[in-house]
């Protein structure tokens, strides 16, 4: 006599056993764009002038660097790791465009000498993380220092202020009567480009795969080190081409700009879904991330407020983005059934009968 076991479907993972649409939109990426949308809304309603054309020139030339450096630092977060030098290689690639430049090398040709020195401080970074196994933190801490003394040591407390009046203009300047500016087309291939590696190419699985198990990565062929290199030259050159940028548009060479973006850096990539522990996060969260930020900047600005208390309200962002996923997880981890033998499958009820 023969019998058929019966089996049940394995039950669904949690969070495929809701609808698509939920696990879609319910995440923290629309979360932040939804806040974005309120804030601005309110922004509009409340704040005396900034529903002017000026505003949206001002907040795109603000946020251009903070959106530029947040790229390379999405995809760097992502495999658990960081980089806290960015603001340094924008100061640090800032005084050597300016100190070239002064030197009489052609403007040209002094913007790409600085792009090196960026990827040159990315090497330095990601072969000490990568190569040397030194956690990621305290190798950046050392190198921001490391990099704002070269940019201050170079210049000491003068600045270079003499620069050609296409280029400084050119970083200011707006597609005709429109408040648009035109450096919005390189955010837009920037921003583009980053959202395919990460989301449609291998290498972008890679990087998802090293925030989530490291070894697990390795042991599937996932070249970490490599990897790893690569993301810090790319938040190197991306960086210096900040600087660049940042030069230009201030129409100032010193050792100290850009001093802090590091914090707008973090709080925005945190706050637009990325985990601090990596493996989770998306690109388009962090643009909402970085325009919140500018959007919440602007406003208080307008408002007269204080850097001071902006940059307090940026630090309060930072640590409600790292503590509210712990929040939630906690409360969903207490709002979830205790498992018992009731909810086992009918297979394993029926092992157990038949060994009684």
């Amino acid at each position: 006599m023969t019998t058929t076991a019966t089996t049940t479907p394995r039950p669904a993972v949690a969070v495929h056993a809701r609808p698509w649409w939920r696990r879609a939109l319910l995440t923290r990426e629309w979360a932040t764009v939804a806040l974005l949308a309120v804030v601005y809304a309110v922004a509009l309603g409340t704040v005396t002038g900034f529903d002017g054309p000026l505003t949206i020139t001002y907040l795109v030339l603000d946020i251009t660097p903070v959106l530029l450096v947040a790229m390379p630092m999405t995809a760097i977060i992502l495999t658990g790791e960081i980089d806290l030098s960015v603001a340094s290689v924008v100061g640090l690639s800032s005084v050597t465009l300016g100190v070239l430049y002064q030197a009489g090398l052609p403007m040209a040709a002094a913007a790409l000498a600085a792009a090196l020195v960026g990827v040159l401080c990315g090497l330095v970074n990601g072969t000490l993380v990568a190569y040397l196994g030194l956690p990621s933190l305290a190798v950046t801490i050392g190198t921001l220092a490391l990099f704002r003394g070269l940019a201050v040591g170079l210049l000491g407390t003068t600045a270079v202020t003499t620069f050609p009046e296409s280029w400084t203009d050119g970083a200011r300047a707006t597609f005709g009567d429109s408040p648009l500016p035109v450096v919005t087309v390189v955010l837009a291939v920037v921003v583009v480009a980053f959202a395919v590696l990460l989301h449609a190419t291998p290498f972008g699985r890679d990087v998802f795969d090293i925030g989530r198990t490291r070894e697990a990565a390795r042991f599937s062929g996932v070249d970490v080190r490599r990897t790893l290199l690569v993301l810090f030259v790319l938040s190197g050159l991306v960086s210096a081409l900040a600087g660049v940028y940042y030069t230009l548009r201030y129409g100032s060479a010193r050792g100290d700009n850009a001093t802090g973006l590091e914090l707008q850096v973090v709080a925005a990539v945190l706050l637009g879904g990325v985990s601090i522990f990596g493996g989770r996060g998306a690109v388009h969260g962090v643009v909402a991330g970085v325009l919140l930020i500018g959007v919440l900047a602007a406003a208080l600005r307008l408002e007269n407020v204080t850097v001071n208390l902006i940059n307090i309200v940026i630090g309060a962002l930072l640590v409600l983005s790292v503590v509210s996923p712990r929040v939630v997880a906690a409360v969903a981890r207490r709002r979830r059934p205790v498992s018992s033998k009731a909810h086992r499958p009918e297979r394993d009820r029926s092992i157990e009968r038949s060994q009684r």
